[in-house]
């Protein structure tokens, strides 16, 4: 397999026996970066608007946290060198996708993401739904054209499918259309955990187990890290729930207030605050136990998942 010289360095690092989160993240979403840079169409790829669009949702400045769960995961199965980086970036594209339509005037109608104008406030309407469909697109491209040379053709091919199921009406869209409907109405239990398990926790699941996938693992550790994957989604949504209210998980800061402004089915909305952060220290303890037989290879996704809960954006 390929292994770049940048990335022969990060796997180094990770012999020591202790990691300092920080910059593994760094490091990782640096090479993130630096692949979306190479694999998106220039600026200047006709037609221009729909080639700006794209890169400028891409390269906007995410936390880049489900394709550093990928890497995590792939190297916690044994995998090495960059055979994972494509697939990587295929998620975070899907992922920046589905931000671009969320903030469309016909769903949550954002002026803002991530403290600049969202996609359809500087490149109108249409442009950012066609960029959002041209990425979703394109991620399939690129585990299809980069996956096959780094990763046997089977494994591309469930990663393909899981990936995507994951984005599809088993999943993120499932997730938007029923937040849609719900908006305003008497929140339930039952149907705030459908949201947060299929339009967050999905992709997030599907990122831990499609790292796995690309590594060769078996399928009983495939399975620790779906379990893994699905317990720090949905508490990774509970803590956004619980950050729109307090600003801040456990104290107060600069809180938004959109989700209450828009009435939106939220885990405090149903629960409260105290038990909606009990819920989520609890789902990430699950997490971590689902992957504890991993080890000491482990540690950078136990490491990911604690901060889930202990992060203020």
């Amino acid at each position: 397999m390929n292994r770049s010289r940048n990335h022969g360095k990060i796997d180094r690092m990770n012999q020591t026996g202790k990691i300092d989160i920080k910059s593994y993240m760094e490091a990782r979403r640096a090479l993130v970066d630096q692949a979306l840079e190479r694999y998106l169409p220039a600026e200047n790829t006709y037609p221009e608007n729909l080639s700006q669009a794209m890169r400028y949702s891409v390269m906007s400045g995410g936390k880049r946290f489900r394709p550093i769960l990928c890497i995590a995961s792939f190297e916690a199965c044994a995998g090495e060198g960059d055979a994972v980086v494509p697939i990587a970036c295929a998620i975070e594209l899907v992922h920046t996708y589905s931000l671009i339509h969320d903030d469309l005037p016909c769903m949550d109608d954002d002026d803002l993401r991530r403290g600049r104008p969202t996609s359809h406030k500087v490149f109108g309407e249409a442009v950012a739904v066609l960029a959002g469909d041209a990425l979703l697109s394109f991620a399939v491209e690129l585990v299809m054209r980069e996956g096959p040379r780094l990763v046997p053709p089977e494994r591309i091919v469930r990663i393909v499918g899981d990936l995507f199921k994951a984005a599809g009406p088993e999943g993120m869209v499932a997730g938007q259309v029923v937040d849609m409907a719900s908006e305003g109405k008497a929140a339930d239990a039952e149907t705030v955990g459908f949201i947060h398990r299929h339009k967050t926790g999905a992709l997030i699941a599907s990122a831990a187990r499609c790292g796995a996938i690309a590594a060769g693992a078996i399928e009983s550790v495939i399975e620790r890290l779906s379990t893994y994957g699905a317990r720090v989604g949905l508490a990774f949504q509970i803590v956004d729930d619980v950050l729109d209210v307090e600003g801040k998980f456990g104290g107060l800061k600069a809180a938004s207030g959109l989700d209450q402004k828009k009435q939106k089915m939220t885990y405090p909305v149903v629960f409260g605050l105290e038990e909606s952060k009990a819920v989520a220290a609890r789902l990430v303890r699950e997490a971590k136990d689902a992957i504890a037989p991993l080890g000491q290879a482990g540690l950078p996704l136990q490491l990911l998942a604690d901060l889930v809960v202990n992060r203020s954006s």
